[in-house]
């Protein structure tokens, strides 16, 4: 099984257990929970390097080949297939202990897959801004969009799709809070979308969700373009 298709598994049905009403403990909804760990204890064997460049998300993170790409062998991959905004907060710690000179954050569809509300994605992704601005106050954020979906294609990832109308209204709300909290926001969504507001068929895997080289290519371009890189 190659790693492009382990993200499958993940995508297990919690459309129901999300709906279960107010007290939902959203904070549980995890997937892969055997890999999520897997990967921590990847992340604790390695050695405490500061002042590094950080990519902090999920699987659109963690397929990228960044040393690669950014043409940077000292770049720290610290995404993880699957994860969500919950999952992030929880392992914050290995990258503020890292002291990065750069943290670019890009979370998020996994929650809205899980139906968890927009208010707490946001506010999530506010807390790692907050606590990295806390304890490392050296360090340039850098907070994504949440990429749309392509449903045009083979559905494969049934919880996330036909939910992009909620990706624009985290996106928004983030965007909204960046000169306060002091982040930069980074709008990938428009540089990697079609006419239609769907995640662009060139730039995406044919499951419609993750990006293909040329979309890692766009993203690079615009991280240079805007002088982030």
């Amino acid at each position: 099984m190659t790693m492009k298709k382990l993200p499958l598994l993940f995508f297990i049905c919690l459309t129901s257990t999300a709906a279960t009403g107010q007290n939902m403990r959203y904070d549980t909804l995890r997937y892969a929970k055997d890999y999520y760990a897997k990967r921590i204890a990847l992340f604790k064997s390695e050695p405490v390097k500061t002042g590094r460049t950080i990519l902090l998300g999920n699987s659109i993170t963690e397929f990228g080949d960044w040393v690669k790409l950014l043409n940077d062998s000292t770049v720290i991959n610290r995404g993880i297939a699957g994860d969500n905004t919950f999952g992030v907060l929880d392992r914050l710690n290995d990258v503020i202990i890292r002291k990065p000179n750069k943290l670019f954050i890009k979370i998020g569809i996994n929650d809205i897959a899980q139906n968890i509300p927009v208010d707490i994605i946001v506010k999530n992704v506010m807390t790692m801004v907050e606590r990295v601005k806390n304890q490392s106050p050296g360090t340039q954020i850098y907070v994504h969009s949440i990429l749309p979906t392509n449903d045009n294609v083979k559905n494969e990832y049934p919880d996330a799709f036909n939910k992009n109308d909620v990706a624009t209204r985290v996106n928004e709300q983030v965007k909204q809070r960046a000169t306060v909290m002091g982040f930069i926001y980074i709008d990938l969504s428009k540089a990697l979308s079609d006419k239609e507001g769907k995640l662009d068929a060139k730039y995406a895997e044919a499951d419609g969700l993750h990006l293909n080289p040329a979309g890692y290519q766009v993203w690079v371009r615009l991280l240079k373009t805007k002088k982030y890189l």
